[in-house]
């Protein structure tokens, strides 16, 4: 059972601890003073126009990636692919995007769905494929997101 720690019925492996941090790195380390509001470096860097929202994405993907190499389920990936899609399909529109960012925290949902999945047996399915089945889905994101994000250019640049 190296590697794996054994939670009722469904195994956890032991290197989603590293998903976590980066994900609380994005979404939570940070606190506004007084309050419990809480957000992380995706909204900061997604205040750099194209590079942030690129930047963003990837890293998302690449969490996603790991939880499908960790053995995710079907369902589990195409849950958390929504939540990428969502936060970078309106996160790439100016201002609105940017405040978007601080509240939405795909990555702190897909962490949720992951716990659940895991501790509670939740959105289990079929694990096969499930790499070819995020690759897939995040390239159709990555292609939607650079043709917004040009045709916003273009907007802005007036051609």
């Amino acid at each position: 059972m190296s590697g794996y720690q054994k939670t009722r019925e469904h195994p956890k492996p032991s290197g989603l601890r590293l998903v976590k941090g980066l994900s609380y790195l994005l979404d939570e380390q940070f606190r506004f003073p007084g309050t419990r509001f809480r957000f992380g470096i995706d909204p900061l860097i997604n205040l750099f126009p194209i590079f942030g929202d690129m930047a963003g994405f990837i890293v998302s993907a690449g969490l996603v990636l790991t939880m499908a190499n960790k053995g995710a389920s079907n369902k589990l990936v195409v849950l958390m692919c929504i939540n990428i899609l969502i936060d970078g399909t309106i996160g790439a529109i100016p201002i609105i995007g940017q405040l978007f960012d601080f509240f939405f925290k795909a990555n702190s949902r897909n962490i949720k769905l992951m716990e659940a999945h895991y501790l509670e047996g939740k959105y289990q399915g079929s694990g096969r494929n499930t790499i070819i089945l995020a690759l897939f889905i995040l390239l159709v994101i990555l292609v939607l997101l650079i043709f917004a994000l040009w045709k916003l250019g273009e907007w802005l640049t007036g051609n």
